[in-house]
């Protein structure tokens, strides 16, 4: 899977580089610029996912967002900020952006949120990204995509992850993403749990 990292801070680049490489299964290029970025998805694009700065030398925020989706298109283009508020997290994801990832983010959780956005989600840490909301059914509700509440709906069903996979038209391993996730999202300890979760919040 191809993966290009821009971002103007070498030590942040190098390790973004280092977490995924240690997974063997990713073909990264990185650069330290915006026209760097562009110029790379002309000559080697469009790769599986973009991961972007927020802001680094010529990237023009949201407006350098929307031009990449376009360059890299149908592939994913994702935000990345140490430094961005939940509400340019939230445009950027509006403006068709794969996902907003925190630079403060363990490697593990890092590598988790490429391979979500890989697989055709959006991603956004819940803990960055939640509000307040009155009701906790619905505040656990506006936290999954319409996907994850097509899987978590046949957790409280008692599926196995096969049978989600084809009733869903899934790859298996892209439903064991989407359980991870729930679990993460609903701090579950596994697929049981966020199933219990779910039931005692009437979602389904």
């Amino acid at each position: 899977m191809s993966v290009l990292i821009a971002d103007d801070h070498d030590l942040v680049r190098d390790m973004l580089v280092a977490f995924l490489e240690r997974e063997g299964d990713f073909d990264i290029v990185s650069v330290p610029d915006y026209p760097a970025a562009t110029e790379a998805v002309g000559r080697h694009g469009p790769f599986d996912l973009i991961l972007l700065d927020y802001q680094m030398p010529g990237m023009s925020g949201l407006a350098g967002l929307s031009e990449a989706i376009a360059l890299n298109a149908p592939q994913p283009v994702a935000l990345m900020s140490g430094i961005a508020d939940r509400r340019v997290a939230q445009e950027a994801l509006d403006a068709g952006a794969a996902g907003f990832v925190p630079k403060t983010m363990p490697g593990k959780s890092l590598v988790h949120a490429v391979r979500i956005m890989l697989a055709g989600e959006q991603y956004a840490p819940i803990t960055f990204m939640n509000t307040a909301a009155d009701d906790p059914a619905n505040a656990i509700a506006e936290r999954l995509s319409q996907r994850e509440r097509d899987v978590l709906d046949r957790l409280c069903r008692g599926f196995a992850n096969k049978e989600i996979a084809r009733e869903l038209g899934l790859a298996e391993v892209t439903v064991k993403l989407h359980v991870r996730t729930l679990c993460r999202k609903l701090d579950a300890k596994n697929r049981t749990h966020a199933a219990m979760i779910a039931k005692q919040q009437n979602l389904f």
